[in-house]
């Protein structure tokens, strides 16, 4: 054989090599784009701060918060909850400080129409806002309605396919990757959890959700033949969808415009006009990491009593470890008001999530916050900076 023959055969196979290797490996999650979907995060989180010794009375600082967002994604219509509730508990040191206490939440409905799916990302929605904080008048009010173009898919089934598939391999009970058909097919049944738990009960769904998983990873023909998917591997793959969490990944972007009215305000105003105008971005920027960033204006208008809102939320989250997530975050938030004084907002905040349980987190929070509303020494002139350990538990 000449050595242009071994040269050729040495180059085809490098080619063969590189496209099979192409083929059979992990996907991103992006590559996930089901539009059908469903997901639920609900979160309660508190952080004590508790002092006693050289001062008058034992001082302490509470703060407890409950975050919940539900989301029911289709070809033709998206609907998402929202609700954020916050609150506090605080005494100081001195001997006259009494306990004070405030509280503040905030739910909304929003219902996105596609127009035509099957063409186009544009859409037509309506959203309803109420809220109460303590201390104010009435509760707040809100209905709202526009147009806008978009999407944002939910891809965490393909991230949760991908964790399984890799303890499967570290295992070895699977040889190699399987192809991307096999993690859609994976990421689709993990997908319908709900109609399984709807199918054959809460009680007993699980077992029927994994046993159908196995069965894809049998039929890629790439289970290891000396142990095959054994108790070890079922008990593995339980474990990576029931015990560990694996927070929500979303790919995608949108923005929206609309006009609506206020019905009531904390103010115990109604009927006020207001315009709104909003944009989503959410991109996993691998595996393991999400990037996300949720901007929304509003402008509430009446004679005499205009104001104007505008809130930034970006956040970078990855996972560190199966039992770690760093969490960070940005948020601006701006408002003016006829009534009173311009106010702005940053807080930057940069979390440690160690996960307990799949329920449970401790979390350890470095922030920073800056307030600014043009008003001289009252006591908020300086950046404030707090360090604070934690519980977060997950509701759902």
């Amino acid at each position: 054989m000449t050595r242009q023959s071994l040269l050729k055969i040495a180059i085809s196979t490098a080619i063969v090599s590189a496209s099979s290797t192409a083929v059979m490996a992990e996907p991103l999650i992006t590559d996930y784009e089901k539009a059908t979907s469903a997901y639920e995060d609900a979160y309660f989180s508190g952080n004590l701060n508790l002092d006693s010794g050289n001062q008058d009375q034992t001082s302490y600082d509470l703060d407890l918060s409950i975050d919940y967002e539900k989301v029911f994604s289709s070809k033709n219509r998206n609907t998402k909850l929202d609700f954020l509730g916050t609150g506090t508990v605080s005494r100081g040191s001195s001997s006259g400080d009494d306990r004070e206490s405030t509280y503040q939440a905030l739910g909304s409905a929003t219902v996105d129409n596609y127009f035509n799916a099957d063409k186009s990302n544009a859409f037509w929605y309506g959203k309803g806002e109420v809220g109460v904080k303590k201390g104010q008048e009435d509760p707040f009010t809100k209905a709202t309605a526009g147009v806008g173009y978009g999407r944002v898919v939910n891809v965490t089934p393909m991230a949760r396919s991908i964790r399984i598939v890799q303890e499967l391999r570290e295992n070895g009970f699977i040889t190699s990757d399987p192809s991307n058909a096999t993690y859609q097919k994976i990421a689709q049944i993990i997908e319908r959890e709900a109609e399984y738990r709807s199918k054959y009960g809460y009680e007993d769904y699980e077992q029927y959700w994994v046993q159908d998983i196995e069965t894809e990873l049998k039929a890629s023909g790439l289970t290891n033949g000396a142990t095959g998917l054994n108790a070890r591997a079922i008990l593995k793959s339980y474990d990576v969808l029931v015990n560990e969490r694996i927070s929500t990944r979303k790919s995608g972007w949108l923005v929206r415009a609309g006009v609506g009215a206020v019905l009531s305000d904390y103010d115990g105003e109604d009927g006020k006009p207001a315009l709104e105008i909003g944009a989503e971005y959410h991109k996993p920027l691998s595996n393991r990491t999400q990037f996300s960033n949720e901007a929304i204006a509003t402008a509430t208008l009446k004679d005499g009593d205009d104001s104007f809102n505008f809130n930034n939320a970006m956040s970078l989250t990855h996972e560190l470890t199966d039992k770690i997530d760093w969490e960070n975050k940005w948020t601006l938030d701006h408002n003016e008001s006829d009534t009173g004084p311009e106010l702005t907002t940053n807080t930057v905040g940069s979390t440690f999530l160690y996960s307990l349980t799949n329920k449970l987190d401790f979390s350890v929070e470095a922030r920073l916050t800056d307030t600014d509303d043009r008003i001289a020494n009252n006591g908020n002139d300086e950046l404030d900076k707090s360090l604070t350990m934690g519980v977060r538990y997950r509701l759902k």
